[in-house]
This record gives C-alpha cells, sequence and structure tokens, in this order.
C-alpha cells in the first residue's frame, strides 16, 4: 500500500483539501482574504498544470480510465482558471463583485475536484499499481514545485494559463 507522500492520488487530495481551506478563509470578511488568494493561485495553476504535465497524460493511456473524462478535467481546469482570473482582476477585497467572482470560482473548482475524486482518481486508485502511483507522485511534485517557484499565480502568469487555454481548445464554449 502506498504512503500519502508517495501516492499521487493522496497528493492530489491533499491539495485538494488545502484548496477548500482557503476558500472557507477568503469567504471570511475578517479573514486575510488577498493572502488567501494568493496562495490559492499559486495552489491552484501549480496543481493543474501538473496534473495535466504529468498525471493525466498516464491516465489518459490506461484501461478502464475513461479518457473523456480526462478531457473533461483538462476543459474544467480552464473554467477554474477563467474564474481565478476573474477574481484576481478585482482589487477591492471587501466588494460586491469580489464575493460574487469568488462564488464563481469556489463554484467551478469545488464542481471539479467532486468530479475528478469520484472518476479519475477512484480510477487511479483502482488501476494504476502502487509503483507507478509513487513514480506518478514524485513527477507531480517535481512539477508543481517548479511552477510555485515561477509564481505561478500571478494575474500576469494566470491569464497566460487562461490564453494558453483558449488557443489551446481547452475551453467548452
Amino acid at each position: 500500500m502506498s504512503s500519502a507522500h508517495n501516492d499521487v492520488v493522496e497528493l492530489i487530495l491533499k491539495d485538494h483539501r488545502r484548496m477548500e481551506e482557503l476558500f472557507r478563509t477568503m469567504r471570511n470578511a475578517e479573514a486575510d482574504r488577498a493572502g488567501a488568494l494568493a496562495e490559492f493561485a499559486n495552489l491552484l495553476i501549480a496543481h493543474g498544470e501538473a496534473e495535466e504535465e504529468k498525471v493525466y497524460p498516464d491516465l489518459a493511456r490506461r484501461d478502464p480510465v475513461d479518457e473523456d473524462d480526462v478531457e473533461h478535467g483538462v476543459h474544467e481546469h480552464q473554467e477554474g482558471n477563467e474564474a481565478l482570473l476573474a477574481l484576481l482582476e478585482i482589487a477591492d477585497t471587501s466588494s460586491e463583485a469580489w464575493d460574487e467572482k469568488l462564488e464563481d470560482l469556489v463554484a467551478a473548482v469545488t464542481h471539479h475536484l467532486d468530479e475528478e475524486e469520484r472518476t479519475l482518481l477512484n480510477d487511479a486508485r483502482e488501476h494504476v499499481p502502487d509503483a507507478r502511483r509513487a513514480e506518478l507522485a514524485e513527477a507531480f511534485v517535481r512539477s508543481r514545485a517548479e511552477h510555485l517557484e515561477a509564481a505561478c499565480g500571478s494575474p500576469a502568469n494566470v491569464r497566460a494559463v487562461v490564453e494558453r487555454g483558449k488557443r489551446e481548445g481547452k475551453s467548452e464554449d
């Protein structure tokens, strides 16, 4: 049995739980909303990019993992990134507009987390051998760290990620 630090499924789930904690902080008007958003932006972009670079391609090649589920996950990353960019573009964290954009972000990301956990991650847990999940964990952690070191959650980078996603057809318009 894989331990949490060398199982890509457990690492992804850990990030998901941290995202949910950051949502709670961002919803709290008394909290450091801007600080929580900055951490969230870095985590969301690094996490999604690492999944798409290192995890999703491997899962898409496996039976019985549904390749459509992988593609749908990529589309949902794009939706989350677009919602993140919309929130990052509002400077006043105490404004009604900020609260509205936060709720759009929460809806997009929590929908994705729920679907990914029920489909891709359950399939990976059941059908990807422990040794391969450990290899994917190493690749995921390395990629995620590289993105975090590059300040991937900056508004300029999030905008670039969103635009790249549109060019690559990741949006489900």
